[in-house]
Formats: C-alpha cells, structure tokens, sequence
C-alpha cells in the first residue's frame, strides 16, 4: 500500500497501515505528536501500538528539538543477523542441547557474565572503539555513573521481553543466526534520567502530553541528552555485535565438521535518534520502532517466537523518511496476552521451534503480534525482501 494521510495540527500524518485498525489511544497518541512546535515530520509505519509518550511504530521528524520519550527507554535496541555456510541438512533433529549451549555462553533476563568479556580477544573488536566506548563513559550523565561495573559486565548479554537470540532456516535452507537486543539497563537508567529532566523543563509546561517534553538546540540539557544518547547507541551495537560472536563460537564449536563460515553482519538499530536532511532542512529523527530503510540499506524486520522474519533492503521512500517497520508490532498488550493464551497455545504457536513454553514467555506468545506477512505487504513501497527466515531455535530472557 502506499500511506494514508491523515490530517493533524502541525504535520500531516502519513500512515502506513489503516487508521481504522490502530487503536484510539494509539492515535491520540499520533495526534499528540502532530502538535509540537518543533515537528516537521510524522509518518507511522504498518506494526504501529501504543507506547509511552509516543506510539511505537512511528517516525518523528523535529527541527532543533528531540524528545527523549520517542527515542524509547531501550537506547539503540535493534536487530543482528548473519547468513552462515550451514544448510538446515547440517542440523541435528534434536536442536536441545544447541539452545542449552547458547544459553551457556550469553546471559539473558537480568543476567550478565561474571567477568567483562574482552572483546579484543578472539571476539572480533579491534582495540581502539573498544577503548574509546568506556572512555566516552566519563562524560555522560553523573547519575548513572556508578553503573559502570554492571555495563561492563552486561555488555555482550540478551535481557528480557521480547529480546531473543535464533538460529533461523530461509527459504533456500541456508542457516542464519540472528538476535535482539539493545542498551541494556545502562540505557534504560540514562533514558529514564534524561526523560525527568526534560519533563520538568519551562518549555514543556504546556504540551498535550507531559511525556513529549522536548530538549531544545543550543542549551546544556540538549548537548548533555545527545552525548548520552549517542554513547547509548554505540553501547547497543557494540552489545549486539559481541553476543553475535559469542554465538558464532557455540555454532562453530557444535558444527566443527562442517567448519561454519559467516557472512556480513546485517545490524540495524530500530529505537534511535539520527541526523538526516529533508527537503533543505536538517532534521533529528525519531525512530522508535522502526529501522533506517534509505535506498540500499540493508535492514531486518522480524516476526515473533513462532513466525517469519524478514531480512530486506530499502527503497529510499522520503515520504516515509527513509524508514520501515521494526517488526510485526503487538497486538495487544502483555497483560492482555496472558490472559487470553494460555500454556497449550503457546505450545501449539511454537510448534516445530526449540524455545521455552512456560509461563515466563506467554506474554511474548505469536499471537499477541501482529500478521507479520500483512505488515510486509502495507510496505512494500519502503522495502524489498532480500530473504524470509524462520527460526527453528530461540532463546529468550
């Protein structure tokens, strides 16, 4: 499809999916965003909900200003995937023991290593980003600093929710590892501290929505918020990029006959702030939930714990900001899910996938998504499909 617009105060509002499927709340929410003075922008992609402040599922353009509450408390959560030399012939029929191994190696939940894994050992980071990451730590916000010990040791590790670490089979029957994750709780806490203070800024005194209080070009809060946004964005890559190398050594020693080989990492964030250009203004813009999908960029865009996921390329859509959904997008919420699935559904929705099916992953049941092949099909004016991928094993928190 191509958007729908659908008007509002500032900006129009450019909708990829039906605005009579997206929820009242949702878009009041969307609404709300179209009034602030500083937006230049809205455009809300197929996998749109509710969310905090703003909806997840949509893309915010603002002229001077960044509104830390539509960044997302996950700073640079996003995706990973990584085409391998394995076919699914090279997998044994019981995938138990493969999912007990990852589990070993990268910590999930609130979990984190024992000891801050050395990246520069036999985990593919040269030593100087390295370096640099925890020497930007100096200058973010006081309050998080005695934080450090845990990021460090959180760094390479899966969290919770609706993160997972899979082993997928596309169409063809190539392997591909692939995972989710962001900033971890280090991203959460800077979030978190950056959102009060914007709330209690004069600037922000009347806004429709208290939890859309903007930073402003050119004063100490917007500098201080962008350094500790920008340092949380390399910390979710970096998080991203060592927990795929720690799965690629469970793989490489699980399948020594076959000795693995791997392509190029795919890693797009999807909760992010980035410095674009549009129509001779230069702009900050807001993906929350949704991934950078400008003219050959690379991106991935999954389903959930029992469906199809998607690894795609961007057709460069400037209506839409260069951008597309990070996923199926909830359905309903987690409390509604657990209390509309129960156990045997989930058994039954995860048919066929090593993963757990307790009660600890209900709210994250494939039915409390949306039809991720209906959201495929709402953008395909954003994107083109390089590879549909389905996981045979997932680990989550």
């Amino acid at each position: 499809m191509s958007y729908v617009e659908v008007s509002g105060a500032q900006v129009p509002i450019r909708m990829w999916a039906d605005p009579a499927s997206v929820e009242d709340s949702a878009m009041q929410q969307l609404r709300n965003v179209a009034t602030l003075p500083w937006i230049r922008g809205l455009a809300v992609m197929p996998d749109v909900h509710f969310g905090k402040g703003a909806t997840v599922g949509s893309v915010i353009a603002m002229e001077g200003a960044v509104c830390p509450a539509a960044v997302g408390v996950d700073i640079g959560c996003g995706m990973s995937a990584v085409k391998t030399s394995l076919t699914a012939n090279d997998l044994p029929g019981d995938l138990s023991r493969l999912r007990s191994k990852i589990e070993q190696a990268i910590p999930v939940g609130r979990g984190m290593h024992d000891d801050p894994v050395d990246p520069t050992r036999g985990h593919g980071f040269a030593t100087a980003p390295w370096d640099d990451l925890w020497d930007g730590f100096e200058g973010v916000a006081d309050a998080v600093k005695f934080r450090e010990e845990r990021a460090r040791k959180q760094m390479g590790t899966l969290g919770s929710g609706n993160h997972y670490v899979e082993l997928c089979v596309d169409m063809s029957g190539s392997v591909w590892l692939m995972l989710h994750s962001g900033s971890r709780n280090i991203g959460k806490e800077l979030a978190d501290h950056h959102i009060g203070v914007a709330r209690d800024l004069p600037h922000n005194q009347n806004l429709v929505d208290r939890d859309l209080a903007v930073f402003v070009a050119d004063t100490p809060q917007m500098a201080a918020y962008r350094n500790d946004l920008f340092w949380a964005q390399r910390y979710a890559k970096y998080n991203r990029t060592l927990m795929m190398n720690l799965f690629k050594d469970v793989v490489r020693k699980e399948f020594k006959k076959a000795k693995p080989t791997f392509g190029q990492e795919i890693s797009a964030h999807h909760n992010y702030v980035a410095e674009e250009r549009y129509d001779g203004m230069d702009l900050l813009v807001t993906r929350k939930g949704a991934i950078r999908a400008g003219s050959g960029d690379f991106g991935i865009i999954p389903g959930s714990m029992g469906t199809s996921s998607y690894i795609v390329k961007g057709l460069g859509n400037a209506k839409a900001f260069n951008s597309a959904s990070h996923g199926a997008g909830r359905r309903m919420s987690r409390g509604a899910a657990k209390r509309h699935f129960s156990l045997k559904d989930l058994e039954e929705q995860t048919r066929g996938v090593e993963c757990r099916k307790d009660s600890g992953v209900l709210d994250e049941i494939p039915g409390a998504y949306k039809n991720i092949d209906q959201v495929m099909e709402q953008q395909r004016d954003l994107v083109e499909v390089v590879a549909k991928l389905k996981q045979v094993v997932c680990v989550k928190g």
